[in-house]
């Protein structure tokens, strides 16, 4: 072999080594990547049979995520805030899904809910969930889910959303749909919205403000923005937080189960809890079938 041919030759090892070195790594990572955990709290059992089934919905959505074909890996803590919260170690995002009000599961958990945001976990909170108290409570849910029900200025009326999903990663292969839930609105937001994105909004009828005034039927305020200024109101958002990596979702609806067997209504919350927990949302949203009326049926409380 001449030199000439000999240094080719040393080359050539030399090249296919290097791309040998360069591939072979990014294999065993694709492979064996961790999946992203995801916490559902479920509150405890309340309302007529049928509502409120946080338990029977928070399993539904975590089954359908686990199936879902997702780096994902849903549990579900049931009676709410967990004894041992070495639960939430290395969770990607937590969703509650509760009573709200001063019996809030958080409510005495505010300082770990805050801890949790910011080391980057994304925050969900379903119907009631978006309810605390006004004070310390009011302004941990502005700083960590970006809104939040306040009493005296939000409602939560029985009304039928019809809903044009807005364009985001949340709304991904999900139609416009009508839905007759407790859509709570006119909801407490961040100022200006700051960093708050409507993700399901409609203008309420004036039925839904038919009630007298109350700490959760009405006020002049929410009277003068619906019913004289027309104004639509916001059932879902996303929020990214400055202060950190982390994203959040608040959803209104979720007060009956049948809703959950809606393939739209039960998607959106799928995609929102997937994007919380950073996993990208596919072009079709989560991959969900239609529970059987036996799913459905599954895990509901005794009441």
């Amino acid at each position: 072999m001449t030199p000439r041919s000999l240094i080719l030759a040393l080359a050539a090892v030399g090249a296919a080594t290097f791309a040998f070195m360069s591939q072979s790594p990014a294999e065993p990572a694709k492979a064996g990547a961790a999946k992203k955990k995801i916490v559902f709290v479920a509150g405890n059992p309340s309302h007529p049979k049928g509502e409120h089934e946080h338990r029977a919905g928070c399993m539904l959505l975590a089954d359908q995520l686990n199936k879902s074909g997702l780096p994902v890996e849903a549990t579900v803590v049931t009676n709410g805030w967990p004894e041992d919260e070495k639960v939430f170690d290395g969770a990607s995002a937590v969703v509650i899904y509760s009573d709200g009000g001063g019996g809030h599961p958080a409510m005495k958990h505010l300082a770990k809910l805050k801890e949790l945001a910011d080391a980057g976990t994304g925050i969900g909170c379903i119907h009631y969930a978006v309810e605390v108290p006004k004070g310390e409570g009011g302004q941990t849910f502005l700083d960590v889910i970006g809104g939040y029900f306040e009493s005296d200025w939000s409602v939560n009326p029985h009304w039928n959303g019809k809903f044009k999903p807005a364009k985001h990663e949340i709304s991904r292969g999900i139609g416009e749909f009508n839905m007759l839930d407790e859509w709570y609105y006119h909801m407490r937001f961040r100022e200006k919205m700051e960093g708050v994105t409507p993700i399901l909004t409609d203008l309420p009828p004036k039925e839904s403000l038919s009630r007298p005034d109350g700490a959760h039927e009405g006020n002049p305020a929410v009277r003068a923005a619906v019913l004289e200024r027309k104004e639509p109101q916001h059932v879902m958002w996303a929020f990214e937080r400055s202060a950190g990596k982390s994203r959040a979702f608040g959803f209104t609806g979720g007060h009956f189960h049948k809703n959950w067997k809606n393939d739209d209504h039960r998607g959106i919350v799928l995609n929102a809890v997937a994007w919380i927990a950073h996993v990208d949302v596919p072009a079709n949203g989560v991959s969900s079938k239609t529970p059987t009326d036996e799913e459905m049926t599954a895990n509901l409380d005794k009441k």
